[in-house]
This record gives structure tokens, C-alpha cells and sequence, in this order.
């Protein structure tokens, strides 16, 4: 099974920056899409940012210009670097990978742990 592993959530005051990292490991045999989604609390978890295995990018709105989200295929590791960040940046952060471990294989999808973001007025 793979495992998304996260790193680099904290507390930072607004107008600070944090780089969350997330290395896919297990039996891939390929990535597709990876992104990363927030989950504030009481609400729903949504997009933040989109990266394609050739590097398309989308991103949520509210973080263009300030977030900046890049993959490592070498070593299955998105990244998204947070510039400028604003207390409505508060969430748990999640990794997102699909994924197959063949070559007609379907793509599966999975969710590493979460990481918490805090950004402070």
C-alpha cells in the first residue's frame, strides 16, 4: 500500500512563509496528479493547488500568487511553498497522490495524515 508522508506544518505569523513537503512511498509504479487540500475547522476540505506529472498546476483562488506547489518525480515528492500567509490560511493540510502500480493498472488515490498549519494575526 503506499504511504504519503507529510512534513513541515506549524505556527507562523501572518505574512510568514512555510514549505510543506509529501513523499509518496510503497509499490508505485507511477504518479499522476498530486495536490494538496485544506480542511478548516467545521468545514469541508477543498482544493488548494494541482500538479499534473508534467507539471500543469492549478490552484484554489485565494492562494494564486502566494502559494507556489512543484513535484519531484525522482523522488515522488510534492511541495508547496507558502508565501505571505493570512490567519483564513488556518487548516490541517493534506497530500493527495493517484497512483498505480502497474502499467494497465487504474489509478488509485490516497491521503497521507494531515499536517497542521496556524497562521497568527
Amino acid at each position: 500500500q503506499v504511504q504519503l508522508v507529510e512534513s513541515g506544518g506549524g505556527l507562523v505569523q501572518a505574512g510568514g512563509s512555510l514549505r510543506l513537503s509529501c513523499a509518496a512511498s510503497g509499490g508505485i509504479f507511477s504518479i499522476g496528479d498530486m495536490g494538496w487540500y485544506r480542511q478548516a475547522p467545521g468545514k469541508q476540505r477543498d482544493l488548494v493547488a494541482r500538479v499534473t506529472n508534467v507539471g500543469t498546476t492549478n490552484y484554489k483562488d485565494s492562494v494564486k500568487g502566494r502559494f507556489t506547489i512543484s513535484r519531484d518525480n525522482a523522488k515522488n515528492t510534492v511541495y508547496l511553498q507558502m508565501n505571505s500567509l493570512k490567519p483564513e490560511d488556518t487548516a490541517v493540510y493534506y497530500c493527495n497522490a493517484q497512483w498505480r502500480d502497474g502499467h494497465w493498472r487504474p489509478f488509485f488515490d490516497s491521503w497521507g495524515q494531515g499536517t497542521q498549519v496556524t497562521v497568527s494575526s
